[in-house]
């Protein structure tokens, strides 16, 4: 069995990856993978090519030189730069490790919406510009008796209901690929995504990216929400139209925003969002922490040796494809 890592994300191959792939005489080939032939010189015999970052050369024409591939890897949660219908046409498996993220990610959605409506970002500044003055506008926000709505309910938005729950927030969700028995399970509402941006004090989006996703919040959805309502992004920038979110926060149709994510990233610096006092960023960072890394390592090598052992990995995204591979 040979396993093709064909993109690092600037990261080196941990040792222990290495030291249980050898052990479990598994082949492994490492190599930035940027062109066509990068990917044919590297992977055209590889059984599991694997990305642990973005890989320029994994795009539906080059797909075509995995002669042997029967699953692509990616670590992490993010698939919208894999291609998944040229992979599924293939029969090649495409799995993720989105449980690899759901922690720090969940954490950042939390701290961007807490930075928000505390003002702590705006306050810092001010000390720092030698004001401190206590008698500026009171804070505009409490969270106690308020409603959360959670856009997508996948591992990283459920870590946020599960870590928000102590502070007596309403939480309602829109997820129409989500089962009902889960949203019962993590004692939350599922409602249509209007009701959602209605009723909810503070939105968090954790959706995939899909075209059906591509901005799904726009100056209408904007329109739908609460004069005082947060908008926090950590999942992809391209889901919120950006010119209609900075209009809708000028015009306070919506009262704030926390954003880790951009389209484009990074964004330019006369990107008007950027100078917003009302509005929190961060450089898409939200996945990191001191063991992320490891963890994305550990789950993606968990993948990758289900895959050799034939059982099904634990997170399918495109679970209708005819496989290649019999999976128990």
């Amino acid at each position: 069995m040979k396993i093709a890592l064909v993109a690092l994300n600037e990261q080196r191959v941990p040792e222990f990856v290495t030291e249980t792939l050898e052990r479990e005489n598994i082949s492994l080939v490492v190599r930035e993978c940027v062109t066509r032939e990068d990917l044919a010189e590297c992977a055209d015999d590889a059984e599991i090519v694997w990305s642990f970052g973005d890989c320029a050369a994994l795009s539906a024409e080059n797909l075509t030189v995995l002669k042997n591939c029967g699953a692509l890897i990616r670590s992490g949660s993010g698939v919208d730069r894999i291609p998944i219908d040229a992979a599924t046409a293939q029969g090649i498996l495409v799995v993720n490790t989105p449980a690899a993220v759901a922690d720090a990610v969940s954490d950042h959605a939390i701290a961007l919406l807490f930075a928000v409506t505390r003002q702590i970002a705006a306050r810092d500044r001010e000390i720092r510009a030698g004001i401190w003055d206590r008698n500026l506008p009171a804070l505009r926000w409490h969270l106690t008796g308020q409603t959360l709505g959670l856009i997508g309910f996948g591992n990283i938005a459920q870590n946020v209901a599960r870590k928000l729950s102590g502070f007596g927030l309403r939480r309602l969700v829109f997820d129409p690929y989500v089962s009902d028995e889960t949203f019962a399970a993590h004692n939350v509402r599922a409602v249509n995504l209007n009701t959602l941006l209605r009723e909810s004090d503070f939105i968090s989006i954790h959706s995939a990216l899909t075209p059906e996703t591509h901005h799904l919040i726009g100056a209408r959805e904007l329109a739908l929400m609460k004069a005082n309502a947060v908008l926090v992004n950590t999942a992809r920038g391209p889901i919120v139209n950006e010119p209609a979110l900075y209009n809708a926060l000028c015009e306070s149709k919506i009262a704030g925003a926390g954003l880790d994510v951009f389209d484009p990233e990074p964004p330019a610096m006369n990107n008007p969002l950027l100078h917003l006092p009302n509005v929190v960023v961060t450089p898409h960072i939200g996945g990191y922490s001191d063991n992320s890394l490891e963890i994305a390592w550990r789950m993606s090598l968990e993948t990758a040796l289900d895959l050799t052992r034939g059982r099904m990995p634990r997170s399918v995204v495109n679970r209708d494809v005819k496989s290649r591979w019999s999976l128990r």
